[in-house]
């Protein structure tokens, strides 16, 4: 069992920066594959970004590459997604997932094992 919270959301203005970050519980966090995905209203869930386990390898969605960075502590057991050069149509929902015992990226989102609660990221015009 796992238990994914994540923090950092809020309003910030077109151009600006946030960083979220997403805690976890339980043992198996460091051989854990990571993802960050995201929801607008009346739109489906979007792939933002993934990490390995080991965090040497990384991937992300073609909306946010080159402005949104992730990356992951496992003695924290955190993993951390760093916003730049927010656009509005960046807000949304964004909520971490991890798929225990799986050492590569996963971009897609139905074959992860938790979910967190999501956190809102509003980006003003």
């Amino acid at each position: 069992q796992v238990q994914l919270v994540e923090s950092g959301g809020g309003l910030v203005q077109a151009g600006g920066s946030l960083r979220l970050s997403c805690a976890a519980s339980g043992r198996t966090f460091s051989s854990s594959a990571m993802g960050w995905f995201r929801q607008a209203p009346g739109k489906e869930r979007e792939f933002v970004a993934t990490i390995n386990w080991s965090g040497g390898i990384t991937a992300y969605g073609d909306s946010v590459k080159g402005r949104f960075t992730i990356s992951r502590d496992n003695a924290k057991n955190t993993v951390y997604l760093q916003m730049n050069s927010l656009k509005p149509a960046d807000t949304a929902v964004y909520y971490c997932a991890a798929k225990s015992n799986y050492y590569m990226t996963m971009r897609e989102g139905d074959l992860y094992d938790y979910w967190g609660q999501g956190t809102q990221v509003t980006v003003s015009s």
